[in-house]
Formats: C-alpha cells, sequence, structure tokens
C-alpha cells in the first residue's frame, strides 16, 4: 500500500471515519472520490475531517456496499484457497490409494521405508556424535528437516485418508 494512503487510513481510522477508511482500502482513494463527488487530500486538516465525517455520515449507504464488497471478495477468495486445498490433500490421498492397491511391493512400502531410513540415518548420526566421532552439522539438520517432513506427510496424511474415508461413508 502507498505511505500516503497508508497515513490517510489511520488518520481516517483514528478520527472515527471507519466507513470511510474500509471504503478506500477496499476500492482505492480514486474510487471512492469519483463515488462519492469528492476530493479527499492525503493529509487532512480537522475541517477537513469534519467535513468528511459529515459526509460519511451522508453517503452512509454508499460506504457501506463498498465495505460489504470488500468483505465478499475477501470470503470468496478465502472460500477459493479452502477448495484448492482440500483438492491438493485429496489429491495425495488419491495417489496414496494408488500406490496401495498396486501390486509393487516397493510402492506399497515406500513411504514407511523411506521413514525408517531417515530415523536410522538420524540415530547414527547421533551415535557418531555421542561417540566423539564429528559428523558435519548440516547432514544432520537435513535428515532432521526431512524426517519432520516425512513423518508429517506419513503421519498426517494418513489421517486425512481416514478423514476422508469417513466422509465418504457418511455420504454413502
Amino acid at each position: 500500500m502507498i505511505p500516503i494512503v497508508a497515513s490517510l487510513l489511520g488518520t481516517l481510522a483514528q478520527n472515527g471515519l471507519g466507513l470511510l477508511s474500509s471504503a478506500i482500502q477496499a476500492k482505492g482513494k480514486e474510487v471512492v472520490e469519483n463515488a462519492l463527488g469528492v476530493k479527499i487530500s492525503d493529509n487532512p486538516s480537522d475541517a477537513e475531517v469534519a467535513k468528511l465525517r459529515q459526509l460519511q455520515f451522508d453517503h452512509e449507504e454508499r460506504l457501506l456496499e463498498l465495505g460489504i464488497e470488500k468483505a465478499r471478495i475477501e470470503q470468496e477468495e478465502l472460500q477459493a484457497l479452502l477448495k484448492a486445498q482440500a483438492n491438493q490433500e485429496d489429491n495425495v490421498s488419491k495417489r496414496w490409494q494408488a500406490d496401495m492397491s498396486s501390486d509393487s511391493w516397493m510402492s506399497k512400502n515406500i513411504r514407511p521405508g523411506t521413514l525408517v531410513y531417515i530415523l536410522t540415518a538420524y540415530l547414527l548420526f547421533a551415535g557418531l556424535s555421542a561417540a566423539g566421532i564429528e559428523v558435519n552439522e548440516a547432514y544432520v539438520n537435513l535428515l532432521g528437516q526431512w524426517g519432520m517432513l516425512v513423518m508429517t506427510a506419513y503421519f498426517g496424511g494418513r489421517t486425512v485418508e481416514k478423514v476422508m474415508e469417513m466422509r465418504r461413508k457418511d455420504k454413502e
């Protein structure tokens, strides 16, 4: 946001002109000026603030419409984000289900095998460090991050799979 507009919004909010501030945030200063037929200075004086207060009172309905429109747009963006996230989780579950239905031993066991490998390597590095053998800390950190990622995906993913399965059963 442009610093001048941010300053203006702060001034408006401090002076009880929340509707006007919200409308400017939602649509921009120029749109609000055109809609109300008035020029709003970037740093209004006390006299201008008083005029803006009256302007807000006179055009309260239009300013509320602009604020409601902003809230509607934000709600739509949130719903789209939640839908995309649910779709992504569903796609992961479908991939994992396809792995489990495969005849390949490797595809069925790659996730637990990866988890066992990373934990074993991490414990090996911890044991070497305890025995006084210096291990490059970057490797230990990398394995720790991978371990967290794999555990989150494996255990969190299984939870998502179970929840999705329960939802499907409830719908049927």
